[in-house]
This record gives C-alpha cells, structure tokens and sequence, in this order.
C-alpha cells in the first residue's frame, strides 16, 4: 500500500461505522460514571454527566434502568446498522414518560400524530382509526383473576368514557373500546382506581401473565399457578427495565389441570410436571417442578420448546426476568419482523441462549432429562363452560359462554351481582374469551343458572359456540381484514342448523397476519383476505386444518385459499359434516382426523368449485 493509500480518507460508510462505535463507546462508559476516552467522541461530541442522566450530542442517555434498552439501541449503531422507525422512536422520546403529554392531549380532545400513536400503546392506549376514530384500552390482568367490584366498575366506566361492552380477549384479559380522545385519561385514572394498572399492555411489553384459570380451585392441578402470574405481573410493574423489549413478550404459567393456559404458545412457558419417585435423586427430590419452554409465536409456526432447565416454584420469577434481560440485549432491533423471541432462539440456539441467562443470573439452572419428567394430560376441552365441581368439598364454579368475547355493560353488572351475591366475587378469565363464577355452592347453583340466563347469556354451549374465538375484526382494528366477531356468529349459526357435534371444535378467526385469535392451533383456523370476485374485491378467508396445543400440538395446515366470505358458512358446515362421516369412530377427534389424512384428501372431502386451492 502506497502512502497516498494510506493516508486516503474514510468512505461515508466507514465514517457513519466508526461514529456509531465511538458513540457506543461513550455512552457505554457513561453510564458506568467512568470518563470518555479522549478524542473518542469524534468530531463534535460532547459529554455530560449529572442529573441522573448523560448527554452525547446533545442527546439525553439514560443512566437508570432504561440504560439498558439505550445500550441495545446503541450497539445497533455502532455496528453501522439502521434502527427500526419503532426502536428509533423509543429512543428519541421514552413513552414511559409521556403522562404529562398524554394529559395536555385528552384536555384538548385530540389523539396522538406520528410516532406517538406508537409510543402511546405503552399505556395501554391504542388509536384504532382508521377502523375507528377513538382509542381501544387494553388492560392488564394477571392470571385473568377480577373482582367483582373491579368488574362492575369497568362497566361504569365504560358507561361512562367508552363504548358499552367489555370484550374478552384470548389472555384472559378485557379490553374497553370506542374512547373518545377527551376521555382518555379518564380511562387511565379510572381503571388505577380499580387497581387495574394498563401500563405496558400495548407496545413493546410484556403482556398479562397467564395461569390456569382454575388454579387454587381445580382438585386435579399439580400447582397453584396464579400466585406466579401475580408475582410476575407486580415484578414487571416495578423494574423499568422490564419496559426496554425490542418486541411484545408473553408469559404463561401452566398448573397440569383441566383447563390448559396454551402455555405453549407463549414466550416463555412454564409448565408443572412431576419428578416421580424413581427418578428422583438427592439433588432433584420428588415433587413438582416447571419445564422452562421458550419461543413460542404460532402466528410465526413455532411452539414453545422444552429448554432442558427445571425450575422450582420459587426460581421462576427471577428465571423469566433474566430472560428478559437477555432479549433485551440480543433482539433484533432493525426488523421487526424478525424481533422476537423465536428469532434470538434460532440464531442463538437454545444452549447458547440459556448460557447467556445463566451468565445474567450469575448461577448455573438445573438440567433434567425429559425422561425423568412425568407430565399430566388431563385438559378436558369443553371444562371453561358449564358446571365445573371446586376441589373445596360443595363447591363449584360456572363458565358462561360469550362466543366472541363480548359482554354489554349491563350484562358485566348482572354478573358481578351474581358473584357478590352467591359467592365471594372471586371471577375468572379463560384465554377462550369466556368468564367462570368461582365459589358457589351446590344449593345455589339454580339460582346462579337463572341469573346468568336472565341477563341474556347462557352456561351451556354446543361444541361450536364453546370453542368459537375470533380477534376484534375489521369493525375495531385496523389491520383486520373482515369484521371476524360477526362473520364467525355466522358460522356458528350455519353449522348449527345443519349439524350437531358430539366432539369439541375449536374455529378461530384472526383478521390479520398478527393472529391474535392464533388460527394456527385452531382445529379449523381461518385468517382474512381479500378475494377477487369479478371486478370487486370482497372479504374472505384462508381456511387452515388440524392444528392444535399441548398433547395434541400442531400448526394447522392451510387447506383452502382466498375463499369468499359468502361461501365460508357452507364450507366450513361441509368440513365437519365429512369429519363425522369419515373418521374412524365417534372418539376420532378432528385434529387426529386431519392429521392422518394428506392436504389433496381434505380438499376432496369438500366439493366447492369456486374455491382457490
């Protein structure tokens, strides 16, 4: 190399790398209260310390626990890599410290603009439009645990700021709907004052933790899992850090009993198995412990998998915190697309990944062979309606059926009523988008059954209506690409009139590729599209097959493609008229029935020209 070549200025890409590493290089000493290297700062940097926070450049850095998700964002840069518009959004202004902002504007009567639509999702505040000009408030209910008290008094408040209905998600969660702009704070302080705090239901959160919705009540559980998800969802709320995610994490907690929290589908599941005591030894006595599973995302055709670490009750909390931590540092923050969890897992691998959970915590985690493990299956898929008999001795719990998740004002008010007046008002939520009354004794079931009728819903279900979910839909949500809620009472009602099910069907709707309804693990899971019908475009559905959860996991196989709503009622009725006429026996469920048959023998089975397959 020449002298001329040596001495050759740096291209604009190499200048725009060196800046960005120099820049992370500050910042990371920074916030470690250690100088900045002399001339590191390049051309025009300055640097200060004080006040609890660093400038670079005139930027406010963060020495606090949001340093963290700063410190992921910078090394972004350094590597000469583009930001996502998200990640630089959170990075230009905190959405955690908005409340003042987000005040000014609901005194004001007007909703969030440009990247603050995002940022405003922290709070749990979502603008809808252009589905509708109003704000849709996700809330945060860990375990799916509500008070009666608290339920009656989401209902007035909704009365009051929002539309009036509750609807029922598939987290067992609520979330509050058509909030004019005005009545956003209202919203906010409301719902705080019913100790139901919304902060981080939206974004790039940590949603509510799940746990069985039987948990402390259902005599055929290993564990209690509520107290987990409680714990987890009081640790989430005071670590600010928890708030740094490169994309939305879930976390669920399964107990082995009746009803199945999906644990599976989340990204972090813990699931309660048994150490028998022949495979029990001096280090790992018999008892019940957690498999730690991770990577969960069935919108992205993954299922959370069993890590190989075996965690006592006592460690889980603290086990999910670190493996935040990691996420935080490792996600991909220039795609979001490729942002979470899964994706880490697939670069990383599990080893690699549980490594670097292990290096957080400063300890090595329990490793047991699967073998040594004893997991119960007992889900009775149809235990989240209807009567179900409490471990407590004359006690018993009633699900009631919604079957897209949606409760008027009116009717939320009658039930939490019924809880105060015939139990102690404990009620619980079921990721089935339905409700369960705890608590109630044998003498007062009539009388409990008679309310929940009187208020116009009902405790019993054929097998379409209880396993009927469908995601909010074109009629609230801007991405959904069919108003999902009302095509699938729809379907309900033609399947109805034509068969009657003697096996539990779980038809899941989703409005877009985000699948909040997770069509994919549905046992008939459709997702919207668009269809070209002559020269309109009309509203349809890509039409999956066998999926399923737990023992009977799969991913649905997409089956039917681009079918006009129109046809939809029909086809599915015609779908599981042939199950009936042509699985092996009345035991055959629908999801081992599609399983042994290949793609082209179940199209077969439905005769339907007009389909694209």
């Amino acid at each position: 190399m020449t002298d001329q070549q040596d001495s050759k200025p740096f291209s604009d890409e190499q200048q725009q790398y060196l800046a960005g590493f120099t820049f992370g290089a500050d910042v990371a000493r920074a916030v470690q209260g250690l100088p900045v290297i002399s001339g590191s700062g390049g051309q025009g940097t300055t640097l200060a310390i004080g006040g609890g926070s660093t400038t670079v450049d005139g930027e406010s850095v963060p020495t606090g626990p949001d340093r963290f998700a700063f410190e992921a964002q910078s090394a972004v840069l350094a590597a000469g890599k583009k930001l996502s518009k998200e990640e630089q959004a959170k990075r230009d202004k905190n959405p955690l410290d908005m409340w003042d902002e987000m005040q000014a504007r609901s005194d004001a009567g007007e909703f969030p603009k440009g990247t603050d639509v995002f940022l405003q999702k922290f709070h749990g505040l979502f603008y809808v439009t252009p589905a509708q000009d109003s704000f849709m408030c996700r809330l945060r209910l860990p375990g799916g645990q509500i008070q009666a008290w608290q339920l009656r008094g989401l209902a007035d408040l909704a009365d009051q700021s929002a539309g009036p209905y509750l609807d029922l998600t598939t987290r067992g969660n609520v979330q509050l709907r058509e909030i004019p702009a005005d009545q956003a704070m209202n919203i906010l302080f409301g719902t705080r004052e019913l100790n139901i705090v919304p902060l981080g239901s939206g974004g790039d959160n940590i949603r509510n933790c799940t746990s069985s919705a039987m948990s402390g009540l259902d005599a055929d559980e290993l564990i209690e899992t509520l107290p987990l998800a409680i714990r987890m969802h009081h640790y989430i709320l005071n670590h600010r850090e928890m708030y740094g995610l490169p994309r939305k994490f879930n976390i669920a907690f399964e107990g082995g009993g009746r009803i199945a929290s999906l644990e599976d589908t989340n990204d972090i599941g813990f699931k309660a198995v048994r150490v028998l005591d022949e495979n029990a030894s001096d280090d790992l006595p018999a008892g019940v412990y957690f498999q730690l599973c991770l990577g969960g995302i069935t919108g992205h055709k993954d299922f959370a998998r069993y890590t190989g670490v075996l965690l006592r009750e006592s460690e889980c909390v603290a086990v999910a915190a670190a493996i935040v931590r990691v996420f935080i540092r490792t996600g991909d923050r220039t795609d979001r697309k490729k942002a979470r969890l899964k994706y880490v897992l697939d670069d990383m691998g599990f080893e690699k990944f549980i490594a670097e959970v292990e290096a957080e915590m400063g300890r090595t985690l329990t490793k047991v062979d699967v073998s040594r493990l004893t997991v119960q299956d007992i889900e009775d898929r149809s235990a989240h309606v209807g009567v179900f008999p409490q471990k407590q001795p004359g006690l018993n719990s009633l699900g009631i059926v919604f079957p897209v998740g949606r409760m008027t004002t009116d009717q939320a008010r009658a039930l939490a009523d019924l809880a105060l007046r015939y139990s102690n008002g404990d009620i619980r939520l079921t990721v089935w988008q339905n409700l369960i009354l705890t608590n109630i004794t044998d003498a007062d079931l009539p009388a409990v059954q008679a309310g929940i009728r009187e208020c116009g819903l009902d405790y019993e279900a054929n097998s379409v209506r209880a396993g009927l979910v469908a995601c909010t839909g074109s009629a609230g949500c801007k991405f959904a690409g069919a108003p999902t809620k009302a095509n699938a009472i729809e379907i309900a009602e033609r399947v109805e009139s034509v068969l009657t099910l003697d096996q539990p069907i779980n038809i899941h709707l989703t409005g877009c590729h985000h699948s909040c309804a997770q069509h994919y693990i549905g046992d008939i899971g459709l997702i919207a599209c668009q269809v070209e019908v002559g020269d309109d475009m009309v509203d349809g559905y890509h039409i999956c097959l066998g999926g399923g959860w737990g023992s009977r996991q799969g991913i649905a196989r997409e089956i039917f493609k681009s079918v006009p709503f129109a046809e939809v009622p029909d086809l599915v009725t015609g779908i599981l008229s042939s199950y009936q006429q042509n699985r092996v026996d009345s035991n055959e469920s629908f999801n081992d029935f599609a399983g042994r048959l290949s793609d082209e023998e179940l199209k077969s089975l439905v005769a339907t020209p007009s389909v694209v397959c």
